[in-house]
């Protein structure tokens, strides 16, 4: 396909979209469009997630029985399989996208592939196998332990669970609704580990990948993974169901990739081709202090003065925002007074 029907690129090969990110018309109130969003919101991405979510349920999980009592048999399976499933579904975006390069450089947000610059922040100078070792060794782990403890504390009666005979309704809601809880969660999350210390020491792991790819959605700090997948553990306080747990789970795992993928649109045939949904995202990782929740269903970035939409307008805001937070840090570090 031809991208610059779609977008612009500059002498390095960066693509950028002629449309600004949109918002949801949750977001703008534009009533009009809301049909259109609902049926994107069930039927794209979240499709997926919840087709993989089916097949854990029926074919992965083992009895209620066996998850009542907390062993290293079922919890051992359930991580061989979670680590398997990222694999696959991650290292198959990476060997199409980045590895057979079945697009070339179309759509592509950053011009350079990760491969032809290595560098010395990643392990063996490799930013594909540093991410991918910190993705399936440490975070899938670590979301694996709270999704495990979880089930346990449902099946064994530790915390109250609802029945779908008799609570189907408020299951549907939280069903719904669990997109947007990680939504809500990841932004404040998001906000608090790019504060100084704890940005430096933990979450400055996730931005060595500057020009991220599908190995990068979960390349974290072990205490940055803790803290991602503990949206999981708000089942627990919602009088929720263990198929909710695992539907939260693989939404946090999954997901992520949405943003990493480093690509506008993921051409499906000679002339179609789908948009990814990663703009928002990749701007994060290139200008850092914008975007923390993406484009989501609710506009936490607008709400809290961190949007960034794409646009050449968003990026002088952007710009003036910067100036303003480095005047206000060198006036308290002149004592109020600020140079000419």
């Amino acid at each position: 396909m031809d991208d610059l029907a779609f977008g612009t690129k500059d002498k390095r090969g960066n693509f950028r979209p002629n449309e600004p990110i949109g918002l949801s018309p949750v977001a703008t109130g534009a009533l009009g469009k809301v049909p259109e969003f609902v049926v994107s919101y069930l039927f794209g991405w979240n499709a997926v997630y919840m087709a993989i979510t089916l097949v854990y349920w029926f074919l992965v999980l083992p009895s209620a029985e066996t998850m009542a009592t907390l062993e290293w048999g079922w919890a051992l399976r359930l991580l061989i399989v979670n680590i398997a499933a990222i694999a696959l579904f991650f290292g198959g975006f990476e060997l199409h996208l980045y590895i057979r390069k079945r697009q070339h450089g179309r759509f592509k947000y950053n011009g350079t592939f990760p491969a032809e610059r290595p560098s010395d922040v990643f392990w063996f100078k490799s930013q594909a196998i540093d991410n991918c070792i910190r993705s399936l060794f440490v975070t899938v782990p670590i979301g694996t332990a709270i999704e495990v403890v979880c089930l346990w504390l449902m099946y064994s009666g530790a915390v109250p669970t609802l029945s779908l005979e008799s609570n189907f309704v408020w299951f549907a809601v939280l069903l719904v609704l669990s997109p947007i809880l990680h939504e809500g969660y990841f932004f404040f999350v998001h906000r608090l580990i790019h504060w100084g210390p704890l940005y430096k020491h933990v979450h400055s792991v996730h931005h060595n990948s500057i020009n991220p790819s599908p190995w990068s959605s979960l390349s974290m700090h072990p205490v940055e993974g803790l803290l991602y997948f503990g949206t999981v553990a708000f089942h627990l306080a919602l009088f929720s169901h263990p198929f909710l747990v695992l539907w939260q789970f693989n939404l946090a795992a999954f997901a992520a990739i949405v943003g990493h993928i480093g690509f506008d649109r993921l051409e499906v045939g000679k002339d179609r081709a789908i948009e990814s949904h990663a703009y928002a995202h990749y701007l994060h990782h290139k200008y850092f202090e914008v975007n923390y929740c993406d484009d989501g269903v609710l506009p936490w970035d607008r709400w809290f003065g961190t949007w960034h939409d794409g646009s050449k307008k968003a990026d002088e805001e952007m710009k003036a925002r910067f100036r303003a937070k480095r005047e206000k840090l060198r006036a308290k570090g002149t004592g109020g007074a600020t140079s000419p």
